[in-house]
């Protein structure tokens, strides 16, 4: 069993290209951190809003959103939904996040809403009672959401599909990861990078895994997240594929790269 702590650990997870299995990588991966212990909150900061709708959570015009919290006009407790999964919640996102960064430029403190944000919840919560991990699910840029995302993060966990251009666009996000390290986060770091859509019949995915780990070395989770059309299947029934199919490769992949974090954790905090 994970043990609850009064302040989280909080991941970011960005990549500024589309479809390389963010979304994905957030919902599955705190569906496996929930099944062992952790409790868990979301963020969904994607107009997109798949992450939360991925677990099953509706997009009612009603209800207050991540947006409300970026802007100033909720507090993240009453924003945030239980999901099914027991120890798993969403901060549940909105269409209204496409004109946020305009909004957010006008405001004081525009690059630490999230971070004032998870602050004032924190304090908030009594001991033994709050997250263990925060995973935010950013959008597929490098705007003013994911700054802020990035800003209040203590690492970074990027998802890199198995691609010709991979390296290409990764090297842009972690120039600006060391940016935002240098001007707003000393803190942040690169947790680690998980090779997504890996299909081991393809000649191409093994090249880019091994150009990846050559360039970046442990940085690189040992585990690969497979191609799996049960994987793609599962949001349109409103569930992380841990539920969808237990038992797919894809299922078994994400449990594996929950327990690898889960480690890797441990073992910067021993240090």
């Amino acid at each position: 069993m994970g043990e609850v702590n009064h302040t989280p650990r909080i991941l970011a997870v960005a990549n500024q290209k589309g479809g390389v299995g963010k979304t994905t990588t957030a919902i599955n991966l705190g569906t496996a951190l929930a099944a062992v212990g952790e409790k868990v909150l979301i963020i969904d900061i994607d107009p997109q809003g798949n992450a939360s709708t991925g677990l099953g959570i509706e997009r009612l015009v009603s209800r207050p959103s991540s947006y409300n919290v970026l802007v100033g006009e909720a507090d993240l407790d009453q924003v945030i939904v239980e999901s099914e999964i027991p120890g798993l919640d969403c901060a549940p996102s909105s269409m209204d996040l496409l004109g946020a960064e305009l909004e957010l430029a006008e405001l004081s403190r525009k690059a630490y809403k999230l971070k004032d944000a998870l602050n004032k919840l924190q304090a908030s919560s009594l001991p033994g009672q709050g997250y263990s991990y925060v995973l935010f699910d950013c959008p597929p840029s490098l705007n003013l959401l994911t700054i802020n995302a990035l800003t209040a993060a203590d690492a970074v966990l990027v998802p890199l599909q198995c691609e010709f251009y991979a390296l290409e666009g990764l090297s842009q996000l972690l120039k600006t990861i060391e940016r935002v390290r240098s001007n707003l986060n000393n803190r942040l770091e690169v947790q680690g990078i998980v090779l997504t859509m890996f299909d081991k019949r393809n000649a191409l995915s093994e090249q880019v895994a091994d150009d990846v780990r050559s360039v970046l070395g442990d940085k690189v989770y040992q585990t690969v997240i497979p191609r799996n059309v049960r994987v793609s299947e599962a949001p349109s029934y409103g569930k992380p594929v841990l539920l969808y199919d237990s038992k797919c490769a894809g299922s078994r992949a994400y449990i594996s790269l929950a327990s690898e974090i889960i480690r890797r954790e441990r073992s910067l905090k021993a240090a």
